[in-house]
């Protein structure tokens, strides 16, 4: 079995995003799929989660704006980050699975930069700093 990687020490580092269709790693502590609709071709066992938290993914009608307007990047950041200041109890359950280990947010998109869940880890590192990690960092 490979030696796990040591973890951070700041809770915010330890926040990873990665494409779910990459092999699941011991180094990637608790898995959570941040997707509303299950990936495509992915299997339950193959996924490897530790939970599948859709309720924090953008809105239906977001997701399809984005969808239809994938030059838009600044303006789906906006309104996402809206919607995840309506969903603060989500949000304050996947920090602390930050402070306790490592987080890896999993998305579908072929995007590795400007997906869902690379503005949800920004959301999350913000939300450490605000409840006072001292070594968090937005």
């Amino acid at each position: 079995m490979p030696a796990v990687p040591p973890i951070p020490g700041a809770a915010a580092d330890r926040i990873r995003v990665k494409r779910i269709y990459r092999a699941a790693r011991v180094s990637d502590g608790n898995r959570v799929l941040v997707d509303r609709l299950w990936p495509r071709g992915m299997s339950k066992d193959r996924a490897r989660l530790h939970s599948w938290c859709r309720e924090i993914a953008p809105s239906d009608e977001l997701r399809r704006w984005y969808h239809a307007h994938p030059d838009q990047w600044e303006d789906f950041v906006a309104r996402y980050r809206h919607e995840l200041t309506l969903k603060d109890d989500l949000a304050r359950d996947l920090a602390s699975m930050a402070v306790d280990g490592v987080l890896t947010l999993l998305f579908a998109s072929s995007a590795e930069t400007r997906n869902n869940a690379t503005v949800l880890r920004d959301h999350l590192r913000q939300h450490l700093a605000n409840k006072g990690d001292p070594d968090a960092r937005p």
